[in-house]
């Protein structure tokens, strides 16, 4: 390709919006253009990096026994209607009647069409187990879009969906699709990338895992130990918490004038916020009331909470609601509330500890000496705290490190929560029918592309791994009218090109700083310089991306030195 006929204009200037290097670069390369908030057209130098990311996924899907299929974007509501997800995800599924009148949705997951796809065509144990994937489009009505094509409305994915008899059958698969995961992600050229335990929120099933790539832009929250054989999501990470119990004391009530935070009320008693209770209250999406007990040092951990209570949304009770149910903001108390009207449910670390001060539910009023097994026995009691950094890992006891990482990929162990809601079954050798137990894998495919870039880059553009990389080589002619440099190129370009060597040529003759910019948000692992400063002593200048210094080598054998540099280097990623 010579850049004279490349659709895709570089831009000096980084647009106003972008805020992560990733964003900033794939406008500035001419990679990919807005068309509205979330939505991108992919130009064709980020088309040709998608296509690779999906060449290397669809290698390694099919290395575990993947087939490719192709499921519709608009989906019959009644589709999700029938696994009971319709009612329970919010406004980021976008719904929309077509011109019969009937309910129909854009597809931003496809667990529903896969079920319903495969009992028109599985029934018996024989057939099974199986795996289906897609690289399909996907529309999620993101709040707000962020980050470039790190967070979108509209994006391409690869998901994938198996099919077992029994539980021990997804395990094993399971652990072939982690494995699969990690060389999708190696291969791609992620430097830092980590599997770690996650919460499966509106998936469902049991266990999961979130692949990471680690950078600073990174909206979610990791914690691991140092090295690295703890690894979790703030929203399912545990740590091992260290509580001195010591003999009870009695329950004394005491006078807190306008005393209602932790800090106030701890500074005001002589005490530390770990002597501490605090009162956190929530309504679930039921509109039940949720009391949260836990230490004053503490934070209440949201996704842990919903989980216990199995709900799908939290919100902040009003101060009415609480009242209401027999508790005073400020100064609430677990004790003497009717549990017909509150849902109590108490972290480990107040179980744990010893005569702490809660609320009195009455204005101005604590209590000191707070116990729960003699002061409120048979209260629900589980890990509802947040992780903070430096607390102790649960495997090592080492202090916990803090990362940020971009989610790049996901799997669950689904179980039968679709197949047993939508008579998904298969007969067993008895002729014994049962659901059929799922698993689902995602990768979204932009997202992984922007990633590359967080962990590959320097201040002049992406340093492409060349496993993805648009081009393998990028040929600069610096004035070629002059001591035919532009017939030398032209020959270098179409031998390597006969070789097999994706090259992209610029032939349009600019100044050689502007012409180097451009090299540099391209981003493309080999340059070759030609010039009339060179070439009458039979030499080109070779550079490698991101490294600073360059080389002069023999004109002679430059193709044949080119081919084998590639071929070195993409031997890495395989």
């Amino acid at each position: 390709m010579k850049i004279s006929k490349l659709v895709g204009r570089r831009i000096k200037d980084a647009p106003k919006d972008a805020k992560t290097v990733s964003h900033k670069f794939l406008i500035r390369g001419g990679y990919v253009r807005p068309v509205s908030s979330g939505i991108y057209s992919v130009l064709p130098v980020g088309f040709r990096i998608t296509q690779k990311i999906e060449k290397i996924i669809r290698e390694e899907m099919e290395a575990i026994d993947g087939q490719e299929v192709k499921m519709p974007v608009v989906l019959p509501a009644e589709l999700w209607q029938e696994s009971g997800r319709l009612n329970t995800v919010g406004p980021e599924l976008l719904r929309f009647k077509d011109r019969n009148d009937k309910e129909m949705l854009l597809g931003m997951t496809h667990e529903e069409a896969v079920v319903h796809l495969l009992r028109t065509e599985v029934n018996s144990y024989k057939q099974l187990p199986v795996m289906l994937y897609q690289i399909q489009t996907k529309y999620r009505d993101e709040a707000r879009p962020r980050a470039g094509m790190i967070r979108v409305r509209e994006f391409t994915m690869k998901d994938a969906y198996s099919f077992h008899t029994s539980q021990e059958c997804l395990d094993k698969y399971y652990e072939l699709a982690h494995k699969a995961y990690e060389n999708i992600f190696r291969r791609v050229g992620m430097k830092d990338c980590v599997s770690i335990q996650s919460n499966p929120g509106m998936m469902g099933g049991n266990v999961s895992h979130e692949f990471m790539a680690l950078a600073e832009c990174g909206e979610d929250t990791i914690f691991m130990s140092p090295d690295a054989s703890y690894k979790a999501n703030r929203e399912v990470a545990v740590a091992a918490w260290k509580y001195e119990k010591s003999p009870a004391l009695p329950l004394e009530k005491v006078h807190t004038p306008e005393k209602k935070t932790i800090e106030d009320v701890a500074s005001f008693l002589g005490m530390k916020p770990e002597n501490t209770g605090k009162a956190v209250f929530y309504l679930d999406d039921s509109d039940n009331l949720i009391f949260a007990l836990i230490r004053g040092d503490f934070e209440v951990n949201e996704s842990k909470l919903k989980n216990f209570i199995k709900a799908n949304d939290l919100k902040f009770a009003s101060d009415d609601r609480i009242r209401k149910a027999g508790a005073e903001p400020g100064y609430a108390s677990p004790l003497a509330l009717d549990p017909k009207k509150i849902r109590i449910v108490v972290d480990n670390s107040i179980a744990g500890s010893s005569n702490l001060i809660v609320g009195a539910n009455e204005l101005d009023h604590h209590f000191k000496n707070f116990n729960l097994e003699r002061d409120l026995p048979g209260a629900e009691v589980t890990d509802i705290a947040t992780v903070r950094e430096g607390d102790p890992c649960p495997v090592t006891g080492q202090p916990l490190l803090l990362k940020r990482g971009i989610e790049v990929g996901n799997i669950f162990k689904l179980g039968t929560k679709y197949s047993a809601a939508m008579n998904c079954t298969f007969l067993d050798q008895n002729g014994k029918s049962h659901p059929i137990i799922m698993g689902c894998y995602g990768i979204g495919v932009g997202r992984t592309m922007a990633s590359v870039i967080e962990q590959n880059f320097d201040d002049y553009g992406p340093i492409w791994p060349i496993s993805i990389a648009p081009y393998q080589v990028h040929i600069c002619s610096i004035t070629p009218n002059d001591k035919n440099v532009g017939e030398v190129t032209d020959k270098i370009y179409n031998e390597l090109i006969a070789k097999g060597i994706e090259v992209i040529y610029d032939d349009r003759g600019e100044k050689p700083g502007f012409m180097f910019a451009d090299a540099d948000l391209l981003g493309v692992p080999f340059r070759l310089i030609t010039s009339p400063k060179n070439l009458p002593n039979n030499q080109v200048e070779f550079k490698i991306r991101g490294q600073k210094e360059s080389t002069l080598l023999p004109l002679e054998g430059i193709v044949d030195f080119i081919v084998e540099k590639v071929k070195t280097e993409m031997e890495k990623y395989k």
